[in-house]
């Protein structure tokens, strides 16, 4: 029975200053995006990108992510606790990020870059699209590290015992959600932008992809235990998901019109 390391949460003690795993994680993507649009920026002209619009598009986008997935995190997930104190809003070092409400965040903060260089929205959301889900892995393998948002119980082979949980064997749904959310969906997306697309269509295969991958492993997952299942036994991750598949079909189909 595989049993989870139980890693120090810290990756560098300097005295009174701690440096995370989760906080390096989150600059690791930050840096695919960097490294992974450069590289489209050299090989792929169509884009009509170029670096310093790269720099101050990842600006906007570190924005987007941190205040859209404090929000969401605070109005998806803990309304009521937030609402009694609203001073914990801001602190963050607590944890609580939603990625759904990052997801708003970015599609925001992407709507004022373009607006401010002049370009369509979705021709900023397409080529960002391919970038971003290398840095979700990365986030997910953070996840694993400090052995949160385990799976449910499971006896599959490769089960895990998280000791900080109980003693029970659970699905490692970090993993399931790294192979699927960041390098699955990576492959399929950096494929299809090997060459011009329609308007749109990356940007429909990320809201597809990412919202079934993610709709589907939340049957793995644990649910939040402040929250159990909602509706029709379904997560509130699955519920935020099921906007995003629908959305990403809808514009699939516009890109794809006649």
């Amino acid at each position: 029975m595989l049993v989870h390391p139980q890693f120090d949460p810290v990756a560098i003690h300097l005295g009174p200053l701690a440096i995370r795993w989760y906080g390096l994680m989150y600059l690791l993507a930050f840096a695919f995006v960097l490294l992974l649009g450069r590289w489209r920026i050299r090989h792929q002209p169509w884009t009509g990108w170029n670096e310093k619009m790269l720099d101050d598009v990842l600006f906007y986008g570190v924005l987007g992510v941190v205040l859209g997935g404090r929000l969401g995190y605070v109005f998806f997930y803990k309304p009521g606790d937030y609402l009694a104190d609203p001073l914990a809003i801001l602190r963050v070092w607590e944890g609580g990020m939603s990625f759904h409400g990052g997801l708003l965040g970015v599609a925001a903060a992407m709507l004022i870059f373009a607006r401010r260089h002049g370009l369509s929205w979705l021709a900023v959301t397409d080529f960002i699209a391919p970038l971003v889900p290398l840095g979700l892995g990365a986030g997910r393998i953070g996840n694993f590290i400090n052995g949160e948002l385990w799976g449910r119980p499971t006896d599959v082979p490769w089960a895990m015992i998280f000791p900080q949980v109980d003693g029970t064997p659970r699905h490692p749904s970090q993993l399931y959600e790294f192979a699927l959310e960041g390098l699955v969906l990576f492959l399929i997306l950096w494929w299809l932008a090997r060459k011009p697309q329609p308007k749109g269509t990356l940007s429909a295969a990320f809201l597809i992809g990412y919202g079934t991958v993610r709709f589907l492993v939340e049957f793995t997952r644990e649910p939040d235990r402040f929250l159990g299942t909602l509706a029709l036994g379904l997560s509130m991750g699955q519920w935020l998901s099921l906007p995003m598949i629908i959305a990403g079909v809808l514009l699939l189909v516009w890109a794809r019109r006649p």
